[in-house]
This record gives C-alpha cells, structure tokens and sequence, in this order.
C-alpha cells in the first residue's frame, strides 16, 4: 500500500476512534458532541511530496553546449593544426527513468548540432570543419534533499556517441578533397544541477553536463585525414520531468 493509501486510512481509524470515544463519554459532559460529521466522500488531496519518493517520468531538455577538442593529427607527413577551437551549438534530447527515494535511472538520446572546428596550419583558420553527435546513455543519479521543494542532485552517464566529421575544408593538410565521416565511440557524461517541483507530477530542472564524445575522424584521401582528439562539450541544460503514479510500496 503507498503512504497515501496508508495515511488516508489511519485518518479514517482515527476518526472512528473519536466517534467512539464521543458516543461514551459520561452523562455530565453534556455540552460534548455524541457523533461525529461524516466524512466528505472525496480522496484526500495529494501533496507536493506524493511523488517525491518513486515513480517512473519522461524527462526533455534543451541546452547550449561548449565545444572543446585536444591536439588534432593530420595524416603522416603533415603539420598538426595549432589555435584549436571548437564553437559553440544548441543541444535537445529526451528519455525516461524510474525514481526510487533518492536514487533515479534513466535512459536519455541527445543531438549536439553543427560544432564549428577551426585550426591554424599555415594562416589562420586554414582548417575547418563541422562536428555534431548523437549519444545514447545510461545514466544514474543522486538527489541530495528537498528544501521549499528545491532538490540539487549530482550524476553520472555511460554510453555511445555517433560523432560526424563534415564539410572539412583545407588547402594544406589532407584529405583534399573533403568529405564527411561518422563513426561510433564510448561516450561518458557528468551532471549537477537542481529540480523545482512545479506540481505533484512535474519538475523543472536546470544542470550542468560535461559530455566527452570520445575522437572524430575526418574523410580520408589517398593522402590521409584529419584525426580530432577527444572531442566534448560542456553543456547548459534546462527540461522538465513529468512523473507517473508512484510505486507501489512493498508489504
């Protein structure tokens, strides 16, 4: 039985111990009542807290993500990029999880959009390129409390990254002849942030994620590619959470 099932029959139990108690009371307290008004012939409402202890939700979230990636090779005989940088590009994904007391799983699918590559070989910004991901992740977190309906929480996520090299463009370091490329990669992911109990059944959260992508490897020629290092992203995100009913509780 869930605690609200619980808690409306220890109210009803009370109210009869009451009526009860009324109906025998000695003759010179009078003034008592001897019954007791019935009780309304609705559930009781539910709190802010009923679903705060489990339950299964569908989450979405949008963000912006800050694009990063560490010493690019190019093909054997060519000079490596220098001045990396990896822009910036919206970021959108959904899932859904279980909620047990503290803990929460879920399973989430995000695209990070077009992240603009650009590298200095020869004159500035000789090397560009577009990068996007699909990732794919399992993902446990730790709620750390609630106060005034506020929880912060931390977390962590596993999976796989689809990470696409495109429109590759350069006159001095291969492949010349341009070309995209996507790939699979072990992609991993850390998370903080807080969630605001909007109603019973929706929560509002604000993060933070630090998303590693794993390589991206550009299209090759007969003179070889361009390989981007350990690309990521830091992310700012904000969704919302709407929860099903809540588990039932064990007897």
């Amino acid at each position: 039985m869930s605690w609200p099932k619980t808690l409306a029959a220890g109210f009803v139990t009370a109210q009869v111990v009451i009526a009860v108690a009324a109906g025998v009371m000695p003759a010179s307290a009078a003034d008592m009542p001897k019954g007791y008004p019935p009780l309304p012939d609705r559930a009781l409402p539910r709190s802010f807290e009923a679903n705060n202890n489990g339950g299964w939700y569908l989450r979405g979230d949008l963000g912006y993500g800050w694009g990063r990636t560490n010493d690019p090779q190019a093909a054997p005989g060519f000079a490596n990029p220098t001045g990396n940088n990896l822009g910036n590009a919206p970021t959108a994904g959904f899932g859904f999880g279980i909620k047990r007391g503290w803990i929460r799983t879920d399973v989430t699918a995000d695209y990070i959009t077009d992240l603009k590559y650009r590298g200095t070989v020869a004159t500035p910004d000789d090397v560009t390129a577009k990068m996007s991901a699909w990732t794919v992740l399992l993902n446990g977190y730790l709620d750390l409390g609630s106060w005034y309906r506020v929880t912060p929480y931390i977390g962590a996520g596993a999976g796989a990254a689809r990470v696409k090299a495109g429109d590759y463009q350069s006159t001095v370091s291969p492949p010349f002849t341009g070309g995209s490329n996507a790939q699979w990669n072990f992609a991993w992911a850390a998370m903080a942030g807080v969630g605001f109990m909007m109603s019973p059944n929706l929560i509002a959260d604000v993060g933070y994620r630090y998303l590693n992508l794993g390589d991206a490897k550009s299209a090759t020629d007969a003179f070889g590619g361009m390989t981007f290092k350990n690309l990521a992203a830091h992310e700012v995100r904000v969704g919302l959470r709407w929860s099903f009913d809540d588990l039932p509780v064990s007897r």
